[in-house]
């Protein structure tokens, strides 16, 4: 009897000393979607600014300091008004150098004209030999040559000096000032840029992989922020090379109706069918959403429901392009197929889950 119970003591130690038995692993709710085909009808945003068709960087002719700005930023001004000026004294004491080299050479050829004159008259009288005479012409010609170079010389000199004078070209809006009141700017260094009146585009910058879609003539929808405000324009000029920092290409989208744009620099969204994926549009395709994808590998996949075993497996899948935020699958699934389409990142192939109840829809 004592035998029997120690063997049962022993049993019951033994037993409370022995690890308890792993716990199971919950099974896991998700959600799924059943694969379908759906119509792509997606647009691209991009968003631009409003900017002038026409717009110039003007500068001074010659250089100098600049001793007055009539112009300021935003003003807007008249083809012709005076925007700055430089010091004009240098210009005006070579005007009038040149001015006295004029008049000097003009007292010469009077001179000669008058001498070749009275040889003339001598040599109709016999008094002197054509030798004589062609001289005196010769003299009159070179000092004809001498007026018409310090003339010319004069005009150019007068010239210089108009030229300290900067004039508006166009009829417009004052963009930027990019020199001030007291600046030695050299010949050609821009000092405004004004926007000139008349027609509005939209600009906007596109990767690579949407250039070959943006052809001039595409019709696209243009959206005023922030009122969503609605234009139409057509593609008028595309980049012919990409930006060295961002590596896209700037395209100029032509507003329609004039009276209808808006301000310079308000900010737009562009749309336009062309823009995503070139030839889906209108066709049927497999879409999902971005969340049912994760990475593996080089590429993309999904994990696909097996309904009778509730178990799941990977499938590798190929990525078309986007259709607003869902992704376009090209190859890899077939419709009535069922995609987890959230948490995907943490499960496993092989492991056995259930599909999620809302909790408004629980027993």
């Amino acid at each position: 009897m004592k035998k029997l119970i120690f063997v049962a003591v022993l049993a019951t130690v033994l037993g409370a000393c022995s690890k308890p038995p792993p716990a199971e692993e919950p099974v896991r709710a998700v959600k799924v979607l059943t694969v379908g085909l759906d119509a792509f009808q997606a647009e691209t945003e991009f968003a631009g600014e409003v900017r002038a068709r026409i717009e110039a960087r003007l500068s001074f002719r010659v250089g100098g300091k600049i001793i007055s700005r009539q112009a300021e930023l935003g003003q807007h001004v008249k083809p012709g008004q005076v925007l700055a000026q430089l010091d004009p004294q240098d210009y005006k004491l070579a005007a009038d150098a040149a001015r006295s080299q004029a008049s000097a050479a003009l007292i010469n050829r009077d001179l000669a004209a008058a001498d070749f004159k009275r040889y003339k008259d001598l040599r109709d009288q016999n008094f002197i030999s054509a030798a004589d005479l062609e001289r005196r012409e010769a003299t009159l010609k070179g000092a004809q040559a001498q007026l018409d170079q310090a003339q010319s010389q004069l005009a150019a000199q007068s010239n210089q000096a108009s030229y300290a004078v900067l004039l508006a070209n166009v009829a417009g809006v004052v963009t930027a000032v990019e020199a001030e009141v007291g600046q030695v700017v050299a010949a050609g260094t821009p000092v405004f840029r004004i926007a000139a009146d008349g027609d509005r585009d939209a600009v906007f910058s596109v990767p690579e992989d949407r250039l070959a879609a943006m052809q001039p003539g595409i019709k696209m929808r243009v959206k005023v922020w922030p009122k969503n405000t609605e234009l139409s324009g057509v593609v008028r000029e595309v980049s012919a090379s990409a930006d060295p920092v961002t590596r896209t290409f700037q395209v100029k989208v032509a507003l329609i109706g004039r009276q209808a744009a808006p301000a310079l620099g308000t900010t737009v969204k562009v749309f336009g069918t062309a823009l995503s994926g070139p030839g889906l549009s209108g066709k049927q395709v497999i879409k999902l959403p971005t969340s049912a994808l994760r990475q593996e590998g080089q590429g993309s996949a999904v994990w696909v429901l097996d309904s009778r075993s509730m178990t799941l497996r990977s499938q590798t899948v190929q990525i078309a392009t986007a259709d607003g935020n869902e992704a376009v699958v090209a190859t890899g699934l077939e419709p009535g197929m069922q995609v987890v389409s959230a948490g995907v990142h943490v499960l496993s192939a092989g492991q056995k889950v259930t599909l999620y109840q809302p909790p408004h829809a629980a027993k």
